[in-house]
């Protein structure tokens, strides 16, 4: 079995779980946060619909310089609507989805490093980093934005079988 066939029913099956949190984000309340010191709402929901294309670049590029020194630094998306963030998502699992159907196995294990202004934040082989910077990174966000939702009495979609609300 190669790489693909192995993760492409994991990738598909968060990818979906994911768009369901997605598509009940509050457009009236992308700039509500739980604390002072937490992300918003609409900073969660376009890190999460970010993500999928972090999984690209892992394919694609030897290495990510989030702030180059004297470059250009990474853009981040900053959706303003539910629509926007969910186009956003399905553009980038879409091609995260073919990027993991054309990567060969040899390619899985090449290091893979991440930057800021020039430092090393970390270096992993690809499948690592699909696997703890993409997957579980995309887990960790959207179980962000489902207590979001609970704290706003917005019904929590089932994940891992149903929710509370279903």
């Amino acid at each position: 079995m190669s790489y693909a066939e192995t993760i492409l029913p994991e990738f598909d099956q968060e990818m979906a779980s994911t768009r369901k949190v997605l598509e009940r984000i509050p457009e009236d309340k992308l700039d509500w946060r739980a604390h002072p010191k937490s992300n918003t709402i609409g900073w969660n929901a376009n890190h999460l619909a970010d993500l999928p294309n972090w999984l690209v670049l892992t394919f694609t590029t030897s290495s990510l310089d989030i702030a180059p020194v004297g470059g250009e630094p990474y853009k981040f998306p900053k959706g303003t609507t539910r629509q926007a963030i969910l186009d956003t998502f399905d553009r980038n699992v879409a091609a995260a989805r073919e990027a993991l159907k054309a990567v060969k196995d040899e390619e899985v294990g090449q290091m893979w490093t991440l930057l800021q202004a020039g430092q090393p934040i970390f270096t992993m082989p690809r499948a690592v980093v699909v696997r703890s910077f993409v997957l579980n990174h995309i887990i960790h966000h959207r179980a962000h934005l489902c207590v979001y939702l609970r704290l706003n009495d917005i019904p929590v979609p089932g994940i891992y079988g149903p929710s509370g609300d279903e």
